[in-house]
């Protein structure tokens, strides 16, 4: 199985890590004045960036930046950058704005007819370009502890392997210890993770209908839900992607729209290993290291040894065309 293993690492292409503060290395910071925007930023060597978020950091005035056509976020301060108001229009052409644009739906995605609508069971990018695939992980709210096993393995196999990590604030909140670790795992390159958004709360009620469920439920408050783990993650040292996975994968085209204008992406899945078929290239895949779903880190690591898992795995800013 080791020489598998290696021979597995020798095949993928890393790519260089960024360095990333590890959040147990010093106090939490405080964002203050968190609001979003959209604005188009130019910096001292006339690199060009879009603004999606303003914020105080411990008291300096920044900015959450996206690069338009690699989808890279940054955290940058204000005072190292010239940035006025744009609009969606004018910056249409970007890969950032196309990316927020609404695709054809897939005909092989579930849908459900609730209420009049159509409910997507399977919300957000669910295919990304080109070969290999895109490793995802979701930290829904548990009282498990992180599968740091499962984690370990993959950065043994796939050193700096790149893996978009969905969080909840719920989980962050009371896994310090377990983020913190990841943080280090960042900051080390064992691995390359991505910061997505997966509310605050994660609202779910058992056997409820998803129409009436999740961030459907009636009452939600869908700014709360985005952008209070968004500081969170702020304030312990990570910096926020633009993709956002919807709870249970369930939304419908109002929350798609309303998550659009917040100029954040619905980040989806095809691959979600216990439900679905295996993957092929380009396949977003679904495991859950947040102690919930064993089977699936079982899978996953069954058809890693098997060769059945697309390869490289890539970082989600490639997914979107």
């Amino acid at each position: 199985m080791a020489i598998l293993f290696w021979a597995l690492a020798a095949v993928l292409a890393i790519a260089p890590v960024s360095v990333a503060r590890a959040a147990g290395a010093e106090a939490a910071r405080r964002v203050a004045d968190y609001r979003p925007v959209l604005l188009e930023c130019h910096g001292p060597s006339g690199e060009m960036r879009l603004a999606i978020r303003r914020l105080r950091l411990d008291g300096e005035a920044m900015a959450l930046t996206v690069d338009p056509a690699t989808l890279e976020t940054s955290l940058e301060a204000e005072s190292a950058w010239r940035c006025v108001e744009t609009t969606e229009a004018a910056q249409s052409e970007t890969r950032f704005l196309r990316a927020l644009r609404p695709r054809p739906g897939d005909p092989d995605e579930p849908r459900l007819a609730a209420a009049g609508r159509s409910l997507s069971i399977a919300a957000g990018l669910g295919h990304g370009v080109g070969a290999g695939s895109f490793l995802t992980g979701d930290l829904c709210p548990s009282r498990r502890p992180l599968d740091r096993d499962f984690l370990r393995r993959l950065a043994d196999v796939v050193p700096g392997a790149p893996v978009a990590l969905s969080v909840s604030g719920l989980w962050l909140e009371r896994h310090r210890a377990d983020f913190d670790w990841l943080m280090g795992e960042a900051a080390s390159g064992a691995l390359r993770i991505a910061w997505v958004g997966h509310s605050y709360s994660h609202p779910y009620v058992p056997r409820l209908a998803d129409a009436l469920n999740y961030l459907l439920r009636p009452g939600v408050d869908l700014d709360a839900e985005i952008f209070r783990v968004e500081r969170l993650l702020i304030e312990r040292g990570a910096t926020p992607s633009v993709f956002f996975r919807f709870p249970g994968l369930v939304a419908d085209a109002r929350l798609m729209e309303e998550l659009r204008r917040r100029h954040l992406i619905a980040l989806g899945a095809d691959a979600w290993l216990v439900l679905s078929p295996p993957p092929r290239d380009g396949s977003i895949v679904l495991v859950h290291p947040n102690g919930n779903e064993p089977a699936g880190l079982r899978l996953f690591s069954r058809l890693l040894e098997q060769g059945r898992l697309p390869l490289p795995f890539r970082r989600i800013e490639e997914a979107p065309e």
